[in-house]
């Protein structure tokens, strides 16, 4: 049975850090890509980040570029997202994603999904 299960979520002030973790089972972390992605109320989900299978390859989403920092640990099957100089608009429930890594590192089109953790960046 696959699952992805994401931790790691709660409250932060505006400037703070936070680190989520996408922990797998039922699968060899080293052969697939993970994206981690983000809902806020009322919005449409948005790719924020992925890794290639091999950590060789990251994308960002321009909202996030130069903030949040992606890195998995194949042996430990666990992909990290770290989230700097927070602000209220990351404020969303953050889920992490994994497909094949033969269909390579992009924010869309994923297949086996986690069931989030919420991340509130508030005062």
């Amino acid at each position: 049975q696959l699952q992805l299960v994401e931790s790691g979520g709660g409250l932060v002030q505006p400037g703070g850090s936070l680190r989520l973790s996408c922990a797998a089972s039922g699968l060899t972390l080293d052969y697939y890509v993970i994206g981690w992605f983000r809902q806020a109320p009322g919005k449409e989900r948005e790719g924020v980040s992925c890794i290639s299978s091999g950590g060789g390859r990251t994308n960002y989403a321009d909202s996030v570029k130069g903030r949040f920092t992606i890195s998995r640990d194949n042996a430990k099957n666990t992909v990290y997202l770290r989230m700097n100089s927070l602000k209220r608009e990351d404020t969303a429930i953050y889920y992490c994603a994994a497909r094949p890594a033969w269909k390579g590192c992009g924010l869309v089109g994923y297949d086996y999904w986690g069931q989030g953790t919420q991340v509130t960046v508030s005062s």
